[in-house]
């Protein structure tokens, strides 16, 4: 087997097994209080099943063999009712599996081999089910295959003996391009042993033949079987595979014993209409399927829609155009520009994913948390559904988890405290994510004891980082000194806090992607965190402006207004700063040709316009000589060869404009703290 085929075979492993890992992970999360339903049980046992299967097959040994023995514990489990036992123990044990398992995963998609020892966690899942069997000895087997297995037997293919058997004809077709056809045969082979015997499949070497992978991505994949399951159990069994396009499952015959004979007979007879029913119940085709794409790939295309942006711009506004009377161009550029845009809106979307995965990576830090402090706390998930452009995903994860980390740690009080103060002892956070136009609000909203003031104030003070004089300083003002590096009201450093580290971590990723925070709280009610960020980084509305001979373009969400002022309106504070008032209020003005040395004739208030921009509430005017209009921006990160030697905090990146030119994208967030 080529180095090429491994590699995708070890990339889909790890991408699937993730998957798994995490479904595995909120199931046990949302079963640890609410404890574990048949329906649970089943659900555990198919993953965990799976992920040993696809290890085995990936020769991971230390993955499968681990669990293997979850799977064991899982089975015994399943097979019998009225079992008593630690919901929140055994919660504990499958934790620490899928912890295990994410840590040799991290290893794999670093290039290492997987090699982590789980005795430790073997030994203690041993422990589990012998205490299980010990303490539940009256309990009955209720499994349909009839004799109890042992407990640390796999579960069995069934046994043909005194039963009624069905073959069974499977063709399946994999959806085009997923690769590994002949791995995700091999899974279905290896699942169909657990619920049937005499299985023959085409093509037979599915993993020595190098050829099969190509067979089934152009024939399918063929299996016949016999099994005592009912149908609808084996189906199970092909639905549940992943980047299945279309299947049929058919009976051939049946081998049956006179009674069963007898029955099938009479329901032969109940005519045409329900023999045309079963039919349509057979044959299955996944309409919706997934398949999953390289983000390398996405972010390639999403350059090139880009560069299809600029280069229908400078062909619609070419100079050699000028003048021209071109009624069928002008009809052709217009349809071309929409079908650009709807390219974009296409691309764009491929894009988007939901925040559900991130957001549900919290409810294991909460549940961390709990334990180890001592607290009781409930974490609400509200419009997880909401869907941003994936790097933006990859920016916030980590602000998100510091927040929660930090509204558990800080904001939640002890179970007696709350009591004592009137509160239910269980505490709640509320993760919750809206749309708003073209930004998504993110709100970390906790019932704690709310942010101290004066706390924070005197810890500035000995830290030294108050800003401005505390009697200038609005709440908001002083709750965002928590961001600041260094700062931690904690005087003692403990793992989750005290360090004055993670806090400045959610400010600078916020900041990184255009994101504003705000911060609310009422003293002993709670808090409230709000983050405002973009759906997306890659194409903005800019509004472009002219200095000199130089164009800039400002992101259309953080310009306000724009005006012509009187030079009547044109005052200076005590510092001598230039300042303009409008509607009774005074904002700063920025020169844009001073803070970026530009030779230009419009020095004159008068003669330019003002821009006005707001960037987390704080406003401010810039002096520019023109308006050129709004239009869709291509965001590009600045040539490495100029960030080498210079970093230019109020330059968020560039563009290239439909005449050929160049426009940097002015960070509104640098320019206001200029001010």
């Amino acid at each position: 087997m080529s180095t090429q085929n491994t590699n995708d075979f070890v990339e889909v492993f790890v991408y699937e097994t993730s998957q798994n890992v995490e479904l595995l992970e909120q199931i046990i999360l949302s079963s640890e209080t609410s404890g574990f339903t048949r329906d649970n049980l089943n659900e555990i046992f198919r993953i965990v099943h799976t992920i040993k299967g696809s290890a085995a097959m990936m020769l991971y040994n230390n993955i499968s063999e681990i669990s293997h023995k979850i799977e064991d514990l899982f089975f015994y489990l399943r097979e019998h009712d009225n079992l008593t036992y630690d919901s929140s123990e055994l919660s504990e044990i499958v934790l620490n599996v899928i912890d295990f398992i994410k840590s040799e995963l991290d290893k794999i998609k670093a290039g290492e081999h997987p090699d982590g020892n789980p005795e430790n966690i073997a030994a203690n899942i041993r422990a589990f089910l012998e205490k299980l069997k010990s303490e539940n000895k009256d309990v009955n087997f209720v499994s349909k295959g009839g004799n109890e297995k042992k407990a640390d037997e796999s579960p069995a293919a069934p046994v043909a003996e005194n039963k009624e058997m069905t073959s069974y004809e499977a063709v399946v077709f994999f959806e085009d391009g997923c690769q590994m056809e002949n791995i995700r045969a091999f899974d279905i082979v290896h699942r169909l042993g657990s619920v049937a015997v005499d299985i023959v499949h085409t093509p037979e070497g599915l993993i020595e033949d190098d050829q099969s992978a190509e067979i089934i991505a152009k024939n399918g994949f063929r299996v016949e079987f016999k099994s005592d399951k009912p149908f609808e159990e084996i189906q199970q069994i092909f639905e549940k595979t992943l980047l299945v396009k279309e299947y049929s499952l058919s009976e051939i015959r049946n081998v049956q014993e006179p009674a069963a004979l007898e029955k099938a007979q009479q329901a032969e007879n109940n005519g045409n209409q329900q023999a045309e029913n079963k039919k349509d119940t057979e044959l299955k085709s996944k309409q919706n399927s997934i398949i999953s794409v390289n983000i390398e790939k996405l972010d390639k295309l999403l350059d090139l829609a880009g560069e299809l942006v600029i280069a229908e711009a400078m062909l619609t506004n070419s100079s050699d155009l000028a003048g021209l009377d071109l009624p069928n161009f002008t009809k052709t550029a217009q349809h071309l520009r929409k079908i650009i845009d709807e390219l974009q809106d296409v691309v764009m979307s491929t894009r988007m994913v939901p925040l559900t995965v991130t957001f549900q990576k919290m409810n294991r830090i909460v549940h961390d948390m709990n334990k180890k402090l001592n607290k009781k706390t409930k974490l609400v998930l509200v419009g997880q559904e909401t869907e941003v452009d994936k790097n933006i995903i990859e920016h916030i994860s980590d602000p998100l988890m510091h927040l929660v980390r930090n509204a558990v740690d800080h904001g939640i009080e002890m179970p007696e405290e709350r009591v004592k103060k009137g509160k239910p002892e269980v505490g709640t956070i509320i993760l919750e994510a809206r749309n708003e136009g073209s930004n998504v609000i993110i709100t970390i909203k906790d019932d704690g004891k709310g942010f101290d003031k004066q706390s924070i104030l005197a810890k500035a003070r000995e830290k030294n980082l108050l800003p401005k004089p505390e009697k200038d300083m609005t709440d908001n003002e002083i709750y965002s000194l928590i961001f600041l590096p260094g700062f931690s009201t904690k005087d003692k450093v403990s793992e989750y806090s005290g360090r004055g580290v993670g806090m400045d971590v959610v400010i600078k990723n916020v900041q990184a992607i255009g994101g504003t925070i705000n911060l609310d709280s009422q003293p002993g009610e709670g808090s409230t965190i709000s983050i405002k960020i973009p759906l997306t980084l890659a194409i903005i509305t800019g509004m472009n402006v002219k200095v000199g001979e130089s164009i800039y373009s400002i992101p259309i969400n953080e310009v306000k207004e724009s005006f012509r002022p009187n030079n009547s309106d044109i005052v200076r504070d005590p510092e001598g700063n230039e300042m303009v008032m409008v509607r009774g209020n005074c904002y700063p003005i920025y020169r844009l040709h001073k803070k970026f040395n530009i030779k230009t004739d419009v020095t004159d208030f008068e003669d330019g316009i003002f821009v006005m921009v707001e960037h987390e509430n704080n406003s401010l005017c810039l002096f520019v000589d023109e308006l050129l209009g709004q239009q869709p921006v291509v965001v590009k990160a600045l040539p490495n060869y100029i960030l080498k030697y210079r970093k230019i905090s109020s330059i968020a990146g560039c563009t290239l404009l439909g005449d050929g030119s160049i426009s940097l994208i002015l960070n509104v967030s640098e320019l206001v703290k200029l001010k």
